[in-house]
């Protein structure tokens, strides 16, 4: 085992995050808790971290995306990445597990991502509570135990979900998203906007593009999707109303098109979203 001389700025220190995941580099390290803060500020981890989080919305930010962390769903952060944490509630709970790089390691492990938690997942979740800490290479098998939940992650994550969205840098494209955000009830067509920011069809379809790597209809559809997914799981509302909040008039084309970027039915996923707290 290696000790690290890690420092941390001071408004950090005696927070597990940053004075002990790091604290030894070949340790795997747990922590399931209420998160009790509205906030944990910008940090970086020298190991990759798995973050699951139960009882309600978290965002999670990076300096290039914002990424929305739903029930049911986990977010895998690579080693270096710097994030902050925004819990819709300080009684979010959350559940880690930070890993160390392996020889095995793939792709998979270099992607920050969003994938569902299915049922066989859920349980090695579940089974993990039982640990807390760090978890040293000669304490076996509980090592390889904990190893291979990291190893069987990309076997159970084939779908990434797009809940993230990225940040424009354009001045003019930021106030046309937040202007996206602040009428997020109505439906706004592309030509209606392209005439109230004063900029062509053509020129507005590229800085969408250009600046976020997406068209507009991809942007304002996640947009609207993972607006619902907050009012569904934060503002208690039926689908029905929803809907109407983020600007479909149709309940079945809402539905249809939170099922193509959710993977799951609204009405499905309310059945969900109901986790049991497991201390």
């Amino acid at each position: 085992m290696h000790k690290k001389n890690g420092h941390a700025d001071g408004k950090f220190v005696n927070r597990y995050y940053v004075t002990e995941v790091d604290a030894f580099e070949d340790s795997i390290y747990c922590h399931h808790t209420i998160i009790g803060e509205n906030f944990v500020p910008e940090h970086v981890h020298d190991k990759d971290q798995f973050l699951y989080t139960e009882g309600g919305v978290v965002f999670l930010k990076t300096s290039e995306k914002s990424y929305f962390l739903p029930a049911r769903h986990y977010i895998w952060i690579p080693a270096g990445v710097k994030h902050s944490i925004h819990p819709s509630s300080p009684n979010v709970v959350m559940r880690n597990l930070y890993f160390p790089k392996f020889e095995s390691d793939t792709a998979f492990y270099k992607k920050t991502n969003i994938y569902p938690v299915d049922d066989l997942l859920m349980e090695l979740i579940m089974f993990t509570n039982r640990w807390n800490g760090n978890i040293f290479p000669v304490e076996e098998p509980k090592f390889s135990l904990a190893k291979s939940f990291k190893l069987i992650l990309p076997e159970l994550s084939k779908h990434e979900l797009p809940l993230a969205l990225p940040y424009p840098n354009n001045q003019k494209l930021k106030d046309i998203v937040t202007y996206l955000e602040s009428k997020i009830d109505e439906n706004i067509s592309f030509k209606s906007l392209s005439i109230k920011f004063d900029i062509s069809e053509r020129t507005l379809a590229r800085l969408f593009q250009k600046e976020l790597n997406m068209s507009f209809i991809q942007y304002y559809t996640i947009l609207r999707m993972l607006t619902a997914l907050k009012l569904l799981l934060d503002d208690k509302l039926s689908v029905n109303e929803v809907a109407i909040r983020v600007g479909y008039n149709s309940l079945p084309t809402f539905s249809n098109t939170f099922n193509k970027v959710i993977g799951v039915r609204p009405s499905e996923y309310v059945k969900q979203k109901e986790l049991l707290y497991q201390s």
